[in-house]
C-alpha cells in the first residue's frame, strides 16, 4: 500500500468556523512569550464532532489550539488539563503523541480551558477511504494492522516510568464505567433510562468482567485519530487524548471496535460512518480483536462484557451530542439525527449481549 496522499490540513471556511476571541488570546499568549500571527488567520479544522481544534501560527511555527465545545458540558468531559498532562509526558515513551506546549485554565480568555499542542502534518482516514487508496487489495488489512499496532504500542507503555503512574483510578474502573454511563444516560431523558437502556445496564451489572492489568488507554482510538504519512502511510501522530487515563486495556480495544462496522451489520451501524471497515479487504471485528490479542498476549475470554459496555458508552455519547443540539448549544445539522442513532446503537448492544453477533 503506497500512494502519495495530500497532507494539507482540512480546514473549514471562515463562515463555517466557530469564532473565538483571537485578540484576547493574542494578549494572553504574548504574556507567556508567544506571538500569535494573524497572517494567516487561525482556522478551524474540518474534522471532529466535539472538541474545537484550530490551526495557529505561533512564533512562526504551526500549532493546534484545542478547546471544549461551546455551551454547557457533561461533568468531567472534554478535560483539557488531563490531556495536557498526558501529552506533557507521553511523547517520551510513545513518539506518536504530540507534545503539549501550553495550557490555560482561565475561562475568561476563551470561555473555557484550552491548550496548545504540537502540529503534525499527515492525513486521516475517515468514513471513506481516500481516493488514492481505492483499488489497493491490501489497504484494509494494512490499516487494520496499523491500528492494532498503535493500540499494542500504547498499552505497552509503563505509565509510572513517565510520571503518569497516578493518572486516573484503574481499580474499580469497569464498575464505575457501567454506573457512570448509566447515570449520564438517565440524565438525558426526563423519565430516566429507556427500556432498552435499562436492559443493557441490567446485563452489564450481571456480567461484569473481573478486569485485567491496567494500562495507559486512549479511550477513543479510531482511524481518524491517527495521522498517516502522505507517502509511506506509516503513523505519524495519535490525536485527541482528552479521555486518556489508566484503565483496563481491553476497554480501549472494545472502544475501537464499537466503531467497527461489518457489511452485514444492521442499518443503524452502517449509519455510524466512523471508519470504512465495511469495505472489502478489512478484517472482521473478531479477526481484529484476535490480531490485538496476538500482539499483546491479552486474554479475550470475557470480551463480550467489554464490547457491550463500549457500545453502550457510544450510544450515550451520541445522545449527549443530540442533547446539545436540542438545547441550542450547536446548530451543526449532523447532530439532528443523533438521538435516533443512539437509540439504535443501544439495540445493537443488546444484540451483542445476547451473543448473536461479535
Amino acid at each position: 500500500m503506497s500512494s502519495l496522499i495530500s497532507t494539507a490540513p482540512e480546514l473549514r471556511s471562515e463562515a463555517d468556523s466557530t469564532p473565538q476571541e483571537w485578540q484576547r488570546l493574542c494578549v494572553h499568549l504574548a504574556a507567556h512569550g508567544m506571538t500569535l500571527q494573524f497572517d494567516p488567520l487561525p482556522r478551524q479544522f474540518a474534522g471532529g464532532l466535539a472538541n474545537l481544534n484550530y490551526l495557529l501560527t505561533l512564533n512562526g511555527t504551526e500549532a493546534v489550539l484545542r478547546r471544549p465545545p461551546m455551551g454547557q458540558l457533561p461533568p468531567g468531559a472534554y478535560d483539557m488539563a488531563r490531556e495536557f498532562r498526558i501529552l506533557s509526558r507521553l511523547w517520551s515513551a510513545f513518539p506518536l503523541a504530540p507534545r503539549a506546549l501550553h495550557l490555560c485554565e482561565d475561562k475568561s480568555i476563551l470561555g473555557a480551558p484550552f491548550q496548545i499542542i504540537e502540529y503534525r502534518r499527515g492525513f486521516a482516514v475517515r468514513s471513506t477511504l481516500p481516493q488514492a487508496l481505492r483499488g489497493s487489495l491490501d489497504v484494509g488489512s494494512c490499516l487494520a494492522s496499523t491500528l492494532a499496532g498503535v493500540l499494542a504500542q500504547l498499552h505497552a507503555v509503563d505509565p509510572a516510568a513517565i510520571g503518569l503512574g497516578d493518572l486516573g483510578h484503574p481499580e474499580g474502573f469497569l464498575k464505575r464505567a457501567v454506573e457512570g454511563w448509566a447515570k449520564r444516560a438517565a440524565l438525558l431523558r426526563a423519565g430516566g433510562l429507556s427500556a432498552a437502556e435499562a436492559q443493557v445496564v441490567v446485563w452489564l451489572r450481571a456480567h461484569e468482567a473481573p478486569g485485567g492489568a491496567s494500562a495507559l488507554v486512549h479511550n477513543d482510538l479510531k482511524l481518524d485519530n491517527i495521522l498517516l504519512h502522505g507517502t509511506t502511510h506509516a503513523p505519524v501522530a495519535v490525536l485527541d487524548w482528552d479521555q486518556g487515563t489508566r484503565a483496563d486495556a481491553l476497554f480501549d480495544l472494545a472502544t475501537t471496535l464499537s466503531y467497527w462496522v461489518e457489511p452485514d451489520d444492521p442499518p443503524v451501524m452502517q449509519a455510524l460512518q466512523q471508519m470504512p471497515t465495511a469495505e472489502a479487504g478489512f478484517p472482521s471485528r473478531r479477526e481484529f480483536a484476535e490480531l490485538y490479542a496476538r500482539l499483546t498476549g491479552r486474554d479475550l475470554s470475557d470480551f463480550r462484557f467489554y464490547r457491550v459496555l463500549a457500545i453502550f458508552k457510544l450510544a450515550v455519547i451520541f445522545q449527549q451530542l443530540h442533547h446539545r443540539y436540542r438545547q441550542g448549544a450547536t446548530s451543526d445539522p449532523r447532530y439532528a439525527d443523533f438521538g435516533r442513532l443512539g437509540d439504535g446503537i443501544v439495540d445493537f448492544a443488546l444484540t451483542v449481549a445476547r451473543g448473536e453477533i461479535f
